[in-house]
């Protein structure tokens, strides 16, 4: 009949029209023969074209297409490294915090190493006139902050000391208010981000490293020195050092180094680096070399003399001048560099990635207990105490509750 018309003829290619599940079955029924002969054909015609790839985009679950592009394939000057020196210059200008606690028996020169490392007098002792050092029959927990600006770099610097840590005949649980106070710095940063018009930079009071000071006694870890840096080292970056290392000889000095090793790795403490948080080959090749001395035996002094006519930092004794910053002589510089030069800004971000975090997320969702009538901050910490909002052991339930 001429009514009648022929069905269309069969076709390979999917239609069009056709919704995406159907032209991805239609697509994967294809054999994989002719799958790369028709892709082998398509790069032909580009190449025909003059046109070139850069890189072929990879489709991802939830981004789309992806690819690289490298700087030799660029058609000209982007300006995109130009954000380094935007970065820093609005880092230069805000300045940053780092925080330093200093734990260790009285006598050991905490205060000394302090004015060492930052080269200008900024530890309590010396930042009060009329200072005494006196026993305290209890663990007080003192901070003073300094700006030091160098080289247009702003650092507000503060130096949280610990006096009364050890020196008791009996120092069970003198730990606690050193525990304490890191995590009340954890709750007053969670405080400031769970505002609902909360400042544009929180103030951060975060203790990002614990210096631990062992006494050169030449022997083995103390059980007040193994029960501190077990509970402070999962909540804070610890760096333990031998203090006043210039009363060992260089002998006993490698032989009290590997006894504390020994001791660290029998009793599972955690120092700061930690091997799981190396980022990338590079950085665990340095951490290997510093792991590898620790702890490091230093000396501390703020005295200058002369050596060979040049002015240097360092102890004088009946057998000549100690060099603070001669590595023949001590270990100060590879603390100096671990602190400030190489490893400051991980200190940091340990402290917010790693120890704030868990605190953050350990705290939140103890938070679901508010639902049953129970405040925020009564939820038990690591180390069996409880967090609280005020110096009475008290919490303000009204004020936890009206940040989450």
């Amino acid at each position: 009949s001429p009514h009648l018309s022929l069905p269309p003829p069969p076709s390979l290619s999917p239609p069009l029209s056709l919704p995406p599940p159907l032209s991805l079955s239609l697509s994967l029924s294809l054999s994989p023969s002719l799958f790369l002969s028709l892709e082998r054909e398509v790069d032909v015609e580009r190449e025909m074209e003059g046109e070139v790839e850069v890189v072929t985009p990879c489709p991802t679950e939830s981004h789309g297409l992806q690819g690289t592009i490298k700087g030799h394939d660029l058609f000209g000057y982007v300006g995109i490294e130009a954000v380094l020196d935007q970065m820093r210059r609005k880092t230069m200008k805000a300045g940053f915090e780092f925080n330093i606690m200093v734990v260790g028996q009285s006598g050991l020169g905490k205060s000394t190493l302090v004015n060492t490392l930052f080269k200008s007098k900024v530890s309590r002792k010396s930042c009060s006139p009329n200072y005494e050092e006196k026993i305290s029959k209890t663990v007080k927990l003192q901070s003073v902050s300094h700006v030091i600006e160098e080289k247009g770099v702003k650092m507000k610097l503060t130096v949280i000391d610990t006096p009364g840590f050890g020196d008791q005949i009996n120092n069970e649980n003198c730990w606690e208010p050193i525990v304490s106070y890191v995590n009340e710095q954890y709750e007053r940063y969670l405080k400031e981000e769970l505002y609902v018009n909360r400042k544009p930079r929180i103030p951060d009071t975060r203790v990002h490293c614990c210096v631990y000071f062992l006494p050169a006694t030449g022997h083995w870890l103390r059980p007040i020195d193994v029960e501190f840096m077990k509970r402070l080292g999962k909540i804070v970056s610890i760096v333990p050092i031998i203090a006043k290392a210039d009363t060992l000889t260089m002998e006993e000095r490698q032989e009290f180094k590997q006894r504390i090793r020994q001791d660290l790795k029998a009793n599972g403490i955690r120092v700061y680096p930690q091997t799981e948080y190396d980022e990338d080959p590079e950085d665990r090749i340095l951490n290997d070399k510093i792991r590898e001395n620790i702890p490091f035996a230093v000396v501390g002094t703020d005295k200058e003399h002369q050596v060979n006519g040049n002015k240097v930092l360092g102890r004088k004794t009946k057998w000549g001048i100690i060099e603070v910053e001669n590595v023949a002589h001590c270990e100060f510089t590879n603390l100096r560099d671990l602190l400030i030069r190489s490893h400051l800004q991980d200190l940091k971000d340990v402290t917010h990635n790693i120890h704030y975090e868990t605190f953050r997320v350990r705290r939140l969702n103890e938070s679901n207990l508010t639902v049953h009538g129970l405040a925020l901050s009564c939820f038990p910490m690591e180390n069996g105490t409880h967090g609280t909002n005020g110096t009475n052991g008290t919490s303000d339930r009204s004020e936890s509750e009206s940040h989450l």
